[in-house]
């Protein structure tokens, strides 16, 4: 199994960290993708290796997608390739997570249509309009979209997330 996280600076620093390190910890490969590749910096300063800008990425190549949250999602949301990569996971049926402010990029690549998910309260109104079933759960799981709303849902984020690792194991 391999993982790809994609994020951006000022992204949310538990939430890019906390999946990448429990991945690891299972011996699951992870790749962190952005914009370009070099170093990206997180609200609080952490920084992260960028290995693959996302004209690099073969979305075939990967079994899991996780999106961060903070103030990443909303300039990452513009670019086209990563919605066309975002598009591949759902068209694939392979699993994506997306936490707090993760879930923008969901409704910019248009895949929540029906679906039932969270994400952090400011967003909510965008995940109705894009027509997601929006719940105020620490995790919802429809098929194999799992979506939280803020870092303090990061357990049973990745409980969900492990849960899916080992069905596709």
């Amino acid at each position: 199994m391999k993982a790809l996280i994609i994020s951006g600076d000022l992204f949310e620093d538990s939430e890019l960290l906390v999946p990448w390190y429990r991945l690891l910890e299972e011996n699951i490969g992870v790749d962190i993708g952005s914009i370009k590749t070099g170093t990206i910096t997180g609200k609080h300063g952490y920084k992260v290796a960028v290995h693959f800008s996302l004209d690099e990425i073969d979305p075939s190549s990967y079994d899991l997608l996780i999106l961060p949250g903070g103030k990443a999602p909303a300039s990452l949301r513009k670019n086209g390739t990563l919605l066309a990569i975002v598009r591949h996971f759902f068209e694939e049926n392979k699993p994506v997570a997306a936490i707090c402010h993760g879930p923008q990029i969901l409704v910019s690549a248009d895949v929540l249509t029906g679906k039932k998910a969270t994400c952090y309260k400011s967003v909510a109104e965008e995940l109705k309009s894009a027509g997601a079933d929006y719940r105020d759960e620490e995790v919802v799981v429809d098929g194999n979209l799992i979506t939280s709303r803020v870092p303090s849902d990061l357990p049973n984020f990745m409980r969900e997330i492990m849960k899916k690792c080992r069905e596709s194991a």
